[in-house]
């Protein structure tokens, strides 16, 4: 038989590392992170598109007990975080647990050897007494199902997928969609393009961005006096909870925060675009907070110049010179933009089949059942694993008060396992079933189900039509949840196999 490693983690991306630096501290020190593509840094390494950029202020965006005084910018772009997701991994000597280019198809408890057997495409299995994934929310690039993209003779080119090489200058350009990611890359398109054609299926909320240089003396009180850091990183955190707990999950009790958002998007909008039929296309139909919103400075004027046009006709069908839309209009196109999003629901949770105790198939499980992991970590008849995306475990707007809340979590969970002289745990359904009775009373409160959503189309709605992605709660509470849960909603046991 292999080698049992402590853990198994898939994804080298924060969730991954640090899930990694948790159980590091907790003296397991044979890890194996997984990571299929050929670096670290997650989402910070596949995406490289243009204007890419954190789209929260980056003092909020980093791990709190590793801050970075170096943020050039208040939203720093993309090619600094994947810098300070390297110099994470070298601090914190993580590096050389990981392999790249290793993708997992599969994973399955060893009842006998209470063990994770990991299923690799390459053929090769590895074994762990924990498994951990950390594949993210946003991983699986969704394609568009319109007929005859496979027949455009130009270049196409997915947002997770930037192709460098693909020349944008003086070229007409074609890009389909209009989230976050695309509000960020139609400015830098608007710029080189001759013409641009901007399809969108459903307008988003943007606020204004207050963006820029952090000027050097602030950097280097953050270095020198890290308490002022923190506290950048205390008001950051703080808006950010305001408009999403207060806003988007007390919706029913604090309507009027929630009309606080609405209205500062609605007037960056009425500034920008003074075009009344534009800014009507341009405005949404459903509730504030329904799907993430973002901020931008530049998307609207992009949309007001002349060779820029935004189409809002339904696509009937590509062929090999571009689009055609529902109405019989074409449009000749020299580059094909997909900026469609992610495969949340039918591929991402999970990224790969796991198979626990008694034969339970996570993937169908949830789909049979209802979404719901514990604390948004653990599930039952799972044992030893830990899922770092998971229903109701994205807490606030900073996925890195999601990742220290289920660090803590980890701490706790793993310290009375070794209280108890055991080396398995795995959580009860009935404390399952309770948290998720909590969850899904507290987002009766919330937009999703007390606001008008249905127009939104949002990732944050699975197939039953269920916004499970969020934790109703408050950062705070969540973090509160993850150091004093009771340790009672697990079951230990000590397996008869010798930790190796």
């Amino acid at each position: 038989m292999s080698q049992i490693h402590d853990a198994v983690i898939v994804g080298a991306g924060f969730g991954g590392m640090g899930a990694a630096i948790q159980l590091r501290r907790m003296g397991y020190d044979d890890l194996l992170v997984l990571e299929r593509e050929d670096d670290l840094g997650g989402t910070w390494h596949v995406n490289r598109y243009p204007g890419l950029a954190v789209d929260i202020p980056s003092a909020t965006y980093s791990y709190s007990f590793e801050p970075n005084p170096h943020w050039s910018r208040l939203f720093a772009p993309g090619a600094e975080l994947k810098a300070y997701a390297t110099h994470v991994a070298e601090k914190y000597d993580l590096r050389h647990h990981m392999r790249f280019g290793a993708v997992v198809e599969g994973a399955e408890w060893d009842e006998a050897r209470s063990c994770w057997e990991v299923r690799l495409a390459d053929g090769s299995v590895e074994r762990g007494r924990f498994l951990v994934t950390a594949t993210g929310f946003l991983s699986q690039p969704r394609m568009p199902d319109i007929p005859g993209i496979e027949d455009f003779a130009g270049d196409v080119v997915h947002t997770t997928r930037w192709d460098d090489d693909v020349e944008l200058e003086g070229r007409r350009i074609g890009i389909i969609g209009t989230g976050a990611t695309a509000v960020q890359l139609i400015p830098e398109l608007g710029r080189v393009a001759r013409h641009l054609t901007v399809y969108q299926r459903t307008p988003i909320y943007v606020s204004p961005k207050i963006d820029g240089k952090v000027p050097g003396a602030v950097r280097g009180a953050f270095a020198k006096v890290p308490l002022t850091q923190r506290a950048a990183r205390l008001t950051g955190t703080a808006i950010l909870e305001v408009m999403m707990v207060a806003g988007v999950l007390h919706f029913r009790n604090l309507p009027w925060a929630n009309a606080i958002g609405k209205a500062a998007c609605e007037r960056h909008l009425k500034r920008q675009v003074k075009d009344p039929e534009l800014r009507a296309k341009l405005t949404p139909d459903y509730d504030f907070g329904c799907k993430r919103p973002t901020f931008s400075n530049t998307y609207y004027p992009t949309l007001t110049r002349p060779h820029v046009d935004l189409e809002t006709t339904t696509i009937d069908h590509v062929d090999e010179a571009g689009i055609v839309t529902t109405d019989g209009r074409r449009a000749d196109l020299d580059v094909l933009v997909l900026a469609t999003g992610f495969n949340l629901w039918d591929e991402n949770f999970p990224a790969f089949r796991i198979v626990g105790r008694d034969g339970r198939d996570l993937g169908r499980w949830w789909r049979d059942n209802r979404f719901c992991a514990y604390e948004g970590i653990t599930v039952p008849k799972l044992p030893n694993f830990l899922s770092l995306n998971s229903p109701y475990s994205y807490s606030g707007l900073s996925y890195f008060t999601t990742i220290e809340t289920q660090m803590a979590h980890m701490e706790r969970l793993l310290g009375a396992m070794r209280d108890r002289d055991a080396d398995v745990f795995e959580v009860r359904e009935e404390a399952n079933d309770a948290f998720l009775d909590r969850m899904t009373d507290l987002l009766g409160n919330s937009v999703f189900n007390a606001g008008s959503c249905a127009t939104a189309r949002s990732y944050y709605f699975n197939q039953h039509g269920e916004a499970v992605l969020l934790r109703p709660t408050s950062t705070i509470s969540a973090h509160r949840e993850a150091v004093r849960f009771p340790i009672d909603d697990y079951e230990f046991r000590t397996s008869k196999v010798p930790v190796a």
